[in-house]
């Protein structure tokens, strides 16, 4: 991918991160809210997501690991993606509930037609579910992730992203007392339009995202990305920035949260796992991304992914298996617009 001679780096990595991302949801609840509620999908130790289908409410959101709590407007057609188990609720109040692992409120069925009255209020109609990513590897591209991710549909950047909202909600007012399968399948791909989107994001939290709007560090993670194989060094890259290397390891850890060579390597396994998906044999895909000696290659990447490359090859050769076990769920098939798990 040759991505050095591109402006854009944040949305080129973007598009890179995307590249054989093994994104799963399931579909936990449809239905509204009217009156007094207090809504949650924390507590599951799983990634989650919110699509408001009509009205509004807002999101409160627990402070966190270098994260202030926060409070967010969700409008028709917003959604919202916690990549991890976030404490946090939603509510027809701006005002944040003192307790935010409380419940309140019953989800019923939507009506027939969506309602017409906009914004916030005391009525919402909300899609809400969990997701997982497949592998080790893409458990840790998460880490280089905005958190929460939201999108919003009158953003105007990403016509796609809002013909997906309105499929979702098509699909979510289908008759019938099963929610249609096409739910979850759509919400995958509202996340992938979503992560896009987080690049533009003005309040981008620290991390990867902030180091890629800085045109120097960018232009280095587009040509790492570009060249794995290169000989990336410390003081290579920090030539390629033009810094001291005291200089360049210090900001890079502090504004991408994570030292240059964990960066590197990183970027090399993953493209390391796209090659042997592909069925690039062992020793060319160690090559490929700089590594001369196998055994080091394999090393790393059961260090990196958890498994060897040769168990990768066969885990990705068909349906991936779940790297870890979810905590226990009602399961999704018999969750129907009318039936309310404790989402409230």
């Amino acid at each position: 991918m040759a991505l050095s001679g591109h402006p854009d780096h944040p949305e080129q990595v973007a598009d890179w991160l995307l590249a054989g991302l093994e994104l799963k949801s399931t579909l936990f609840h449809v239905g509204e809210y009217c009156g007094v509620y207090q809504a949650s999908t924390a507590g599951y130790q799983r990634a989650s997501f919110h699509v408001v289908l009509d009205g509004g409410c807002y999101l409160h959101l627990d402070a966190g690991a270098g994260r202030s709590p926060r409070t967010l407007t969700l409008n028709a057609g917003d959604a919202v993606f916690l990549l991890s188990d976030v404490a946090h609720a939603l509510t027809p109040d701006a005002t944040p509930p003192a307790d935010l692992t409380a419940r309140a409120g019953k989800m019923t069925p939507l009506p027939s037609t969506p309602r017409t009255a906009p914004g916030t209020g005391t009525t919402v109609a909300l899609a809400c579910g969990f997701f997982e990513f497949r592998t080790e590897l893409d458990t840790l591209v998460l880490g280089m992730l905005p958190n929460p991710i939201v999108a919003r549909r009158d953003s105007g950047r990403l016509a796609g992203m809002t013909q997906i909202f309105a499929l979702i909600q098509a699909e979510a007012r289908r008759p019938g007392d099963t929610p249609s399968p096409l739910l979850a399948r759509l919400t995958d791909l509202l996340f992938y339009y979503a992560l896009r989107e987080a690049v533009h994001a003005q309040d981008v939290a620290p991390g990867m995202w902030r180091l890629m709007r800085r045109d120097a560090f960018g232009r280095l993670a587009a040509a790492i990305i570009e060249s794995p194989g290169e000989r990336w060094t410390t003081d290579s890259m920090a030539e390629f920035v033009h810094m001291s290397r005291a200089r360049f390891c210090k900001q890079f850890a502090e504004i991408g949260g994570q030292p240059p060579a964990q960066f590197v390597t990183l970027v090399r396994m993953k493209t390391a796992a796209a090659l042997l998906r592909a069925g690039v044999p062992l020793p060319e895909a160690a090559e490929q991304v700089g590594y001369q000696s196998e055994s080091a290659f394999a090393q790393a990447f059961k260090r990196v992914t958890g498994i060897q490359p040769g168990a990768w090859r066969r885990q990705t050769a068909g349906a991936a298996p779940q790297t870890t076990s979810p905590s226990p769920l009602p399961s999704p098939r018999t969750a129907t617009a009318s039936t309310a798990y404790p989402l409230h």
